[in-house]
C-alpha cells in the first residue's frame, strides 16, 4: 500500500495540512507509557522522599502543562482548543505508568497532544529522580485510543 504522506507537498517540501474544510468534533486520544525504576527509587517516590517533591503530582501536572502546550513543540502540529486534559501517574512493580486523555472539539486530531503530555510527564519523573537512579529507562509511550464524533 502507497500512502501519501500528509505533511509534504508534491514536491516532498513540508507543509502544514489544511484543515479548513474539515468538520468541527469531540476528539479524544488516550495514551500511555512507562519509566522502569530501582526498587529504591519506587520506595522513595511511594514514601514522597525525593528531595525534589511529590514526583508523581508533578510529573501530572508538566503532562497536563506539555498537552496545551504541543502545538509550540512539534512545528507541523495544529494549535487545538483543548478542553480536557488527564494525566495520571501511577506507581507500578517496575516503576511509574502514566496514562493521559486529552479532548478537544476540533477538525483534527488530539492524540499527539495525548502523547505529548505521556512523555513530558515521564521525562518529569527521569528528571527528578535522576540523581539517585542512573538507570532508568523510559519505554512504551504509545497511542491507546483515539475517538472522533459530532459536536
Amino acid at each position: 500500500m502507497n500512502k501519501k504522506l500528509t505533511h509534504t507537498d508534491d514536491k516532498g517540501k513540508l507543509s502544514m495540512v489544511d484543515v479548513t474544510a474539515k468538520p468541527e468534533e469531540v476528539r479524544t486520544a488516550r495514551a500511555e507509557g512507562k519509566i522502569k525504576l530501582s526498587p529504591e527509587t519506587i520506595r522513595l517516590i511511594r514514601d514522597n522522599e525525593i528531595k525534589k517533591g511529590d514526583v508523581l503530582t508533578v510529573a501530572e501536572v508538566a503532562g497536563i502543562q506539555a498537552a496545551k502546550a504541543t502545538h509550540t513543540l512539534i512545528p507541523l502540529c495544529h494549535p487545538l482548543p483543548v478542553t480536557k486534559v488527564d494525566v495520571k501517574a501511577d506507581v507500578t512493580g517496575e516503576g511509574v505508568t502514566v496514562i493521559s486523555m486529552a479532548r478537544c472539539t476540533g477538525r483534527t486530531g488530539i492524540e499527539m497532544e495525548a502523547l505529548t503530555a505521556v512523555a513530558v510527564a515521564l521525562l518529569t519523573v527521569y528528571d527528578m529522580c535522576k540523581a539517585v537512579d542512573k538507570e532508568m529507562e523510559i519505554t512504551g509511550i504509545t497511542l491507546l485510543e483515539k475517538t472522533k464524533g459530532t459536536a
